[in-house]
């Protein structure tokens, strides 16, 4: 379906020139654009010695010097095994080839392809999980998150990118006509008409987002923590939960990796901020519980121990009240 929706791009959103919501890569979305785009114009380059029109827009050195860009990139490209798949990967392969050049040079070549820029990257450190965790149904890249998805302590509603190759995939026909429709009515300045497709898309779990000065098409997913049970909003320690997962992710790409599924629909997973495993930090900072009931992990109730040991967070208080307690006697007084 990704080809489908690059085709109907192609067809149907060819850029007017009183067009003033277009960037990147050849004045399209971050929907059409990014890893396949990079990678058909690595292939040009190796044909042509040519480097795509208007990156001198976005970087500051010479055609010269793009030019061995290229050249360095496709060969980390045929040596990278396999090769990137999503735009992280693919935004890491460009940072480490071209780390020795200007920032302005790599920040403007990744805005080029509607990459994602260096401080927005989930570093991989040696907190991340094992290629293949037991019991573990699919993984999630998302896009930076918005302060407002946070939820609580424990769960937040994310967006992954339609681009994504998992994504790509699994597009509804309806949502990709949406977009495309929408985008049309954007150019013509009919944003009445623009609005009400935003909601049809909406209406069918996805959502048209702007993000460095793009517009991506995305899958909306809310996920909880897998493993642990912060403090409701109305208990101690809750709004503060919240702003503690808020001040981690905000901004940032997550990693999430989905083990299922709970009965409000919502995706059951770990997830990892720039090498921080959420759990662990909300565990070992006194603003969760080890979800024993539902999650029997060794490293889970260790982490909470230490913050008992600590007196950190609801640890202050000796007995402090658990949230699924307060939450059966919520629903008996209503």
């Amino acid at each position: 379906m990704g080809n489908i929706l690059r085709v109907l791009y192609g067809q149907c959103c060819k850029p007017t020139a009183d067009s003033d919501d277009v960037s990147g890569y050849h004045g399209v979305t971050a929907t059409t654009v990014g890893v396949s785009a990079l990678a058909q114009d690595l292939y040009n380059f190796e044909i042509t010695s040519q480097v795509p029109q208007g990156l001198g827009q976005h970087v500051v050195s010479s055609k010269k010097a793009q030019a061995n860009w290229y050249r360095k990139l496709s060969e980390a490209w045929r040596e990278t095994k396999p090769p990137p798949k999503t735009p992280e990967e693919a935004s890491r392969l460009v940072v480490l080839t071209l780390k020795r050049r200007q920032q302005a040079d790599v920040e403007g070549f990744l805005t080029f392809y509607g990459l994602p820029l260096p401080h927005i990257l989930v570093e991989l450190t040696s907190v991340t999980p094992p290629p293949r965790p037991e019991g573990l149904k699919f993984e999630l890249y998302t896009l930076p998150v918005d302060a407002k998805a946070v939820g609580d302590g424990d769960g937040m509603t994310v967006y992954v990118s339609t681009a994504d190759p998992r994504e790509s995939e699994i597009v509804p026909g309806e949502v990709q006509v949406a977009a495309v429709e929408r985008s049309q009515a954007r150019a013509q300045k009919n944003y009445v008409k623009a609005d009400k497709l935003q909601k049809k898309i909406s209406d069918l779990g996805y959502r048209v987002i702007h993000v460095q000065n793009q517009e991506v098409l995305a899958r909306k997913y809310r996920i909880r923590l897998r493993g642990i049970d912060a403090p409701e909003l109305g208990m101690d320690y809750g709004q503060r939960a919240k702003e503690e997962l808020t001040n981690i992710v905000q901004g940032k790409c997550l990693r999430a990796l989905v083990f299922g599924e709970d009965r409000y629909g919502r995706c059951v997973a770990d997830v990892y901020c720039d090498g921080i495993f959420l759990q662990k930090s909300m565990l070992k900072k006194g603003l969760a519980w080890h979800y024993k009931a539902y999650d029997q992990r060794p490293l889970l109730a260790k982490w909470e121990k230490i913050a008992r040991a600590k007196r950190m967070g609801l640890w202050a208080s000796p007995d402090p009240e658990m949230p699924w307690d307060w939450r059966k006697n919520n629903r008996r007084q209503g």
